[in-house]
């Protein structure tokens, strides 16, 4: 038996509901055909937005939607997806699956997407091919509640009022796709163009984010720090998990034991980026000021067969459940510095958390995870630690649990643990200090570690009612079997 310490009286941060944030962008089948179907489809929608897509997303809160890339954001010209659908300029995206591009889906679709789904827009600007005119109008025709060319084009569009936009991404990965740029260039760049991102409004600011590091470049991070961090509310981070090399991605499913390991541990490596970017991070802003924001994570593995390769589609297992409980994990135990995060992608794309198939739709293993962790949003992390094991293979050792605890706003606490193991259950101890539980309950989600959700199959994975944590004098004692995520709700009594 393992024990799980909880210290439910040292608090360490509010946890932000936006770290459970999600990415839409222009790419293969994920606004299109995922989000998006136009109001004259069959499939049952509300203004063109699929209504059960809508509804699974709004069954796991989710925070904030990052749009509209990505890669495609620093080609994405935002005067194209306004007006009559019928006028709008078709393009040919060329990052992606060279496709027509028709932009009926654009920024008046995306802002009611966010609308049904009761979420936060995060608008990522063109910084890459646009202009500060085109970002600065762009800001404007969103937010400006006055007399201006902006303004009354939006209002010619049929929106009388101005959108709240909560989050303002300042240029998409400029190191590579958004410009190649050196990051001494883009810190001036972003410097020039955020200045002309104007919060319009005197009740509400928008919290502009610049252009972090790609991985481990920490050199990018300084620079960014140094140069440019007092004019940024957040700094992005893009990390995605694979098992070896970049070049030679493997496939979603039929992985050995070795692979599901490997990849386990690449996904690891999330704790050393975000703690060596934070240090970096707490040279320049030692308040915490500016915001890790990792808007984009996740599982890149090989194309389904048969399907383009430029619409990343994939399959999502439970060893993609597992990378999603790890990363969630790290960023609640950063919550300090994390302040939002945004999983590649929303539907159809990479690490999805649904798929769709004509008017069929499928949940993931990884949405499962969400929905179980959606307990974490708002709370405060508390200090936890959980007695280990390393398992794995001769090339690839991890840990073989993996936690975190926080305390919601009623006094419970919200445990998320997931064992790692392909083949070995756990049982553990709940040890909460100084307290006794008066109650505990929970879900699980458990499988072998390639089971994975069909059209025809569609519940083969899925979360159930964990009945087995049997609350006691010193805790809460339970089992996990292997390859399993579980959520436990620990009602505390008062002290004394």
């Amino acid at each position: 038996m393992k024990k799980l310490y909880v210290n439910p009286d040292e608090k360490l941060g509010r946890i932000s509901p936006e770290i459970q944030g999600h990415f839409s962008e222009h790419l293969g089948r994920c606004i299109y055909e995922g989000i998006f179907v136009g109001e004259d489809s069959e499939i049952p929608n509300i203004n063109g937005l699929r209504t059960d897509v809508v509804e699974a997303l709004r069954a796991i809160r989710v925070p904030v939607l990052r749009w509209p890339g990505g890669c495609f954001a620093d080609e994405y010209h935002w005067m194209d997806g306004i007006g009559e659908k019928s006028g709008r300029k078709k393009m040919i995206n060329t990052h992606w699956g060279g496709v027509v591009e028709d932009n009926s889906f654009g920024t008046h679709e995306f802002m009611e997407l966010c609308r049904q789904l009761g979420c936060k827009p995060y608008i990522n600007g063109n910084l890459g091919s646009g202009t500060v005119r085109e970002m600065s109008e762009w800001v404007e025709y969103m937010t400006f509640e006055g007399t201006s060319p902006m303004a009354d084009l939006r209002r010619k569009n049929g929106r009388e009022e101005p959108w709240q936009v909560d989050y303002f991404g300042v240029g998409n990965e400029n190191w590579g796709c958004g410009g190649n740029m050196l990051p001494e260039y883009y810190a001036n760049e972003y410097r020039r163009y955020q200045t002309y991102v104007r919060d319009y409004s005197e009740e509400h600011r928008i919290y502009r984010i610049a252009c972090g590091p790609n991985g481990d470049d920490y050199e990018w991070t300084d620079t960014l720090m140094k140069m440019a961090g007092k004019f940024m509310d957040g700094l992005s981070l893009h990390y995605y998990t694979y098992p070896y090399e970049w070049e030679n991605k493997t496939a979603a499913t039929g992985f050995d034991l070795a692979e599901y390991y490997q990849t386990l541990k690449k996904t690891l490596y999330m704790e050393e980026l975000v703690t060596r970017h934070s240090e970096i991070m707490d040279r320049y802003d030692p308040e915490k000021r500016v915001g890790l924001i990792v808007d984009e994570w996740g599982a890149w593995h090989q194309v389904e067969p048969g399907t383009n390769p430029g619409f990343l589609y994939q399959q999502n297992t439970m060893r993609d459940a597992m990378i999603a409980a790890v990363t969630l994990n790290i960023f609640n135990k950063h919550c300090s510095r994390v302040k939002m995060a945004n999983i590649a992608q929303m539907v159809n794309v990479l690490q999805a958390v649904l798929l769709t198939e004509g008017e069929r739709m499928v949940k993931t293993p990884t949405y499962h995870v969400f929905d179980l962790y959606k307990a974490h949003q708002g709370g405060q992390l508390v200090r936890s630690y959980v007695e280990n094991e390393t398992i794995g293979t001769d090339t690839a050792q991890v840990p073989q649990l993996h936690e975190s605890v926080s305390m919601d706003e009623d006094g419970r606490l919200q445990v998320t643990i997931a064992n790692l193991s392909a083949d070995q259950g756990q049982e553990i101890l709940l040890c909460p200090a100084g307290r006794k539980v008066s109650a505990a309950e929970g879900r699980i989600l458990r499988g072998n570690t390639g089971d994975y959700n069909t059209f025809e199959r569609p519940d083969a994975v899925k979360t159930e009612a964990y009945t087995e944590a049997a609350a006691g004098e010193k805790g809460v004692r339970f089992a996990l079997p292997a390859c399993s995520v579980v959520h436990l709700t620990v009602s505390l009594e008062e002290n004394g």
